[in-house]
């Protein structure tokens, strides 16, 4: 089986001494055929592109995410606009809202955010989108936006929403969190969703699915991720792993 791994932080420091055996051979070799490494500020866009350009199977995302606004402005913007020219960036991401933590205020994570799918819908590029604890805020901003291609990364709404998101478009990025025993209302989004609107994901090095809970996660822990979608959907897992791989390939690389 390949896998298209659809959202991972490979830039990440938990990766700094074994990014080079894992990327080079490890997840290859384990089935792992694409990566979309997913920038969160400027400095980690970056980074992505410059591991999709030595890497010939990793893409890249660019963008600033809720956490990460220190230093937005409108040069921030054109520094993304500039990264999003490069013949490996697929998407605009990670962006969105985040009302968890609060780091910063809701109307501040809600102009940038809009600004951020204005490049989307100015570039052509889909995106990619983090919610938590602001599913109605997200849903709305993006519906009064133009952008009707990405993923809602780590989805965490409800299969009600869900279903709208994909009658809009877009696809639903399912991760580790599905094959948590508590995972129930994560479960209903999978039975309620047609497979071919179902992106997987890692969200690595975080988020690894049972049974490496609590570990540093990898692309390598997407088989438990297709595994349990396979269950829930009454399929095999060879047949979700070729149908969520085509899902990304049209969404990132057509």
């Amino acid at each position: 089986m390949e896998y298209f791994e659809s959202h991972a932080h490979y830039d990440d420091r938990r990766f700094k001494h074994d990014r080079e055996e894992l990327l080079g051979e490890l997840l290859p070799a384990s089935g792992v055929s694409h990566i979309i490494n997913i920038g969160c500020d400027v400095k980690s866009s970056e980074m992505s592109v410059r591991m999709a350009d030595k890497y010939d199977y990793i893409y890249a995302a660019v963008g600033v995410h809720p956490h990460e606004l220190y230093d937005m402005s409108s040069q921030t913007i054109e520094k993304l606009r500039k990264l999003s020219d490069h013949k490996k960036v697929v998407a605009i991401g990670e962006i969105g809202l985040d009302y968890h933590y609060d780091t910063h205020p809701r109307e501040f994570q809600r102009f940038w955010f809009i600004q951020q799918l204005r490049l989307a819908e100015e570039t052509g590029l889909p995106v990619v989108i983090h919610s938590r604890e602001a599913s109605q805020d997200t849903f709305d901003i993006i519906e009064r936006s133009k952008v009707r291609r990405g993923s809602i990364h780590c989805y965490s709404g409800s299969a009600e929403m869900a279903k709208e998101y994909v009658k809009m478009g877009f696809h639903i990025g399912i991760g580790g969190v599905v094959t948590f025993p508590n995972a129930k209302k994560l479960v209903e989004v999978v039975e309620a969703i047609p497979l071919e609107s179902i992106l997987i994901e890692t969200d690595c090095p975080y988020l690894a699915p049972a049974p490496n809970r609590g570990k540093r996660n990898d692309s390598a822990n997407l088989k438990y991720v297709v595994e349990k979608i396979a269950e829930i959907k009454g399929v095999t897992a060879e047949k979700v792993a070729e149908i969520t791989k085509k899902n990304a390939e049209k969404l990132f690389l057509k």
